[in-house]
């Protein structure tokens, strides 16, 4: 590359000095950290609701998975909070 520049009627010293700015990098390696995400703990309210919800959604819903006529998914819910309120005392 200084042979190139010198060819090209550039200074010798100019060109030795560009020929060895050419082969360094300019910027160096960036480093990321992954940002880990903190978890929330489950609570005991959390898990019984989970096994409520199981059980409501099992007598809820037919075979295809569709809401019972006359059920809705705020009936389930409540039925749900309400068994899971009862399943913590």
């Amino acid at each position: 590359m200084e042979r190139a520049l010198i060819d090209r009627g550039i200074a010798p010293d100019i060109a030795r000095a560009l020929a060895k700015r050419a082969c360094v990098p300019t910027v160096g390696k960036v480093e990321t950290k992954v940002k880990k995400t903190v978890r929330r703990k489950v609570s005991a309210y959390d898990r019984a609701l989970k096994r409520a919800l199981k059980q409501v959604n099992d007598k809820a819903r037919t075979k295809s998975g569709k809401l019972r006529k006359g059920m809705t998914q705020t009936m389930v819910m409540k039925r749900a909070h309400k068994l899971a309120r009862k399943m913590m005392k």
